[in-house]
């Protein structure tokens, strides 16, 4: 029995630990509900991450996992509960007396004779009962049971926290998509305009057909351009209706662009402070330690006697009619003596199953640690970027006007104006890379924090 209660705790440590493994390939898919629609709708970054909250496979596989342990404790509370059955037997019997050792010698001739075979009914009612009266090792096998309960449901809000996470990361690439179309869009414009006026130009005999040809490589490089990001957004959309559960086919259009704003951030020491004490991963460390400590001493109950009683009370007879109470009572105290060196092999395995927890732990520690400060460097770094990028797009744009006025007055070819269309290009694309990482690692920092779904909501939608 103890063995088995020991595979036990082991098993729902294992599963607690498993969810965030499995949880980065599951909360990629989800189970969908409903009928997509034909209209587009509109999906706000909270109303995706409340999609993703209630379908994302990660989270319902993990609250699965946590009633996996509920019943786990179920199994090791039933052992120091009262196991109470009864049972009906009407029976009808022969039996063969000299078989059973009654093999009785009579005088000779004696007027008493006693037959070798009996036939007889025989009616019995009765209830039995079992109980620990006391076992130190289930006691301690049940604590174990109620912590890993507890590292369970810390996991299943850690899972809630990544789903919020890849939620959150996922509508940003969307988001990012959109501004790569719209810039791509609008280069096309230019590009369009340049074409048609270095025709106009070739045409009239004041630029070379080679300006031509420059401008329109320029435009259909820029038309390929804008269908591979129309094709990348597509495939944004789906990847991120697969997280939050939508129907398939269901079309939708974000409704928060989310732009960028800067944030206040807290020191490193203040923000491992906060997550030290808010990150549910963590917590779940801790409590699959104290479990495995539990389940050690368990293992050393084993040595200790155990005290059970068993009993029964009914009524037996020949008949129903003609049946009486019987019952029986027994008290029983169960100690061992040698069991061929099992309780030591527990014990040991214990203890390699508390190194491992508090190695997980200290590898977790800094995890949380690499998470927060690399979130905060990304996060002043990317603000940074921003406002250079910023800067970059006005002079790209400026110094793209002013060769296409150079190239209209016939000064330069348009060699000139290609290469001032392709840093526009490259402008607007640092910015738009630039505020992307900037609100990624708000993500990242909310996630490092801990009690991600709050914190996602104060840095991106200032609530």
């Amino acid at each position: 029995m103890g063995r088995i209660l020991f595979k036990i705790n082991i098993l729902v440590c294992g599963l607690a630990l498993c969810i965030a493994a499995y949880a980065q390939d599951e909360i990629r898919g989800s189970v969908a509900q409903g009928q997509a629609v034909p209209t587009p709708i509109d999906l706000s970054l909270t109303d995706a991450i409340q999609r993703g909250l209630r379908f994302n496979l990660g989270l319902l596989n993990s609250k699965e996992a946590t009633n996996s342990a509920r019943a786990q404790r179920l199994q090791v509370l039933s052992a120091l509960l009262p196991n109470i059955n009864g049972n009906f037997t009407d029976s009808y019997n022969r039996v063969n007396l000299v078989a059973e050792g009654f093999d009785f010698k009579l005088p000779p001739n004696s007027p008493i004779q006693i037959p070798l075979v009996v036939t007889y009914p025989s009616v019995d009612t009765r209830a039995s009962l079992t109980q620990s009266v006391f076992s130190l090792q289930r006691l301690r096998n049940l604590r174990a049971a109620d912590a890993n309960i507890l590292a369970s449901q810390l996991s299943l809000q850690d899972t809630r926290d990544l789903v919020v996470q890849a939620v959150g990361n996922a509508y940003l690439l969307i988001i990012s998509d959109q501004a790569r179309i719209g810039t791509a869009k609008a280069q096309i414009e230019t590009s369009q305009v340049l074409f048609q006026r270095a025709v106009d130009l070739h045409n009239a005999g004041t630029a070379p057909a080679i300006d031509q040809l420059r401008a329109e490589v320029q435009l259909r490089t820029d038309q390929q351009s804008l269908l591979v990001v129309q094709n990348q957004l597509e495939k944004d959309k789906i990847a991120l209706g697969r997280v939050i559960g939508l129907p398939p086919g269901q079309q939708f259009q974000l409704s928060d662009p989310l732009p960028f704003s800067p944030l206040d951030v807290m020191t490193p020491e203040a923000a491992l402070a906060q997550a030290f004490s808010n990150r549910a991963d963590f917590k779940a460390a801790e409590a699959r330690v104290h479990a495995a400590v539990i389940s050690r001493q368990a293992a050393v109950a084993e040595y200790f006697p155990t005290f059970d009683l068993n009993g029964n009370f009914g009524d037996a007879g020949s008949y129903l009619t003609n049946s009486h109470n019987v019952f029986s009572v027994a008290g029983a105290v169960n100690f061992p003596i040698f069991s061929g060196g099992r309780i030591k092999a527990d014990v040991e395995q214990a203890d390699v199953t508390i190194r491992n927890r508090r190695n997980e732990l200290g590898d977790l520690r800094g995890q949380i640690d690499q998470e927060v400060r690399t979130a905060l460097l990304d996060l002043h770094s990317s603000a940074d970027q921003v406002a250079v990028a910023n800067r970059n797009v006005e002079l790209a744009h400026e110094t793209l006007t002013q060769s296409r006025d150079r190239f209209t007055a016939g000064v330069t070819d348009n060699v000139e104006v290609v290469q001032a269309q392709q840093s526009v290009v490259t402008a607007d694309a640092n910015l738009i890379d630039a505020t992307y990482r900037h609100n990624q690692a708000k993500i990242e920092l909310a996630r490092g924090l801990g009690l991600t779904e709050q914190n996602v909501s104060r840095f991106l939608l200032q609530k």
